[in-house]
Formats: structure tokens, sequence, C-alpha cells
């Protein structure tokens, strides 16, 4: 399988780790706290976003980027 290219510069990758990790945490933190099926559908909305962001950001790739065909001016500069 090959990786995809690499479409998000390290600050944002950075950024997306950090409040993915953040957002995850406050999801898991919060999981039993709220009685219902709305609290408990939003907290896992947030635990799954939050994993989507420290995965993206891992990875370095993020495929709404490249659907939309945006590519950073600093990676276009690169290339």
């Amino acid at each position: 399988m090959r990786r995809p290219t690499i479409n998000i510069t390290p600050q944002e990758r950075v950024g997306r780790v950090v409040l993915g990790a953040a957002g995850m945490l406050a999801g898991l933190l919060l999981l039993g706290g709220q009685p219902g099926t709305v609290g408990v559908v939003l907290e896992l909305l947030l635990v799954a976003s939050g994993l989507d962001l420290v995965v993206t950001g891992a990875l370095g790739f993020c495929p709404l980027y490249k659907k939309l065909g945006h590519v950073p001016r600093s990676l276009r500069e690169q290339s």
C-alpha cells in the first residue's frame, strides 16, 4: 500500500495532534457524566473527531484537503 502525499504543514500537524488528543481526552472524561442518549452521542462524536485529528496530524495527510485540491503555500513552494 502506497503512503499518501503529505498535504499538511508541520505546524498544522502538531496542532491537530494536540487538539485531537485534548478532544479525545475531554470526550472520554465526560463519557459517563451525561445521562441520556443525546449526551452519550455527543461525547462519542467528540472522541471520534479528536481521533480523526490525531490520525490526520500523525499521517500528515488530510483527505478533505485532497478532495478540495488544497495544498498549503509552503508545501507548494517545496515541490
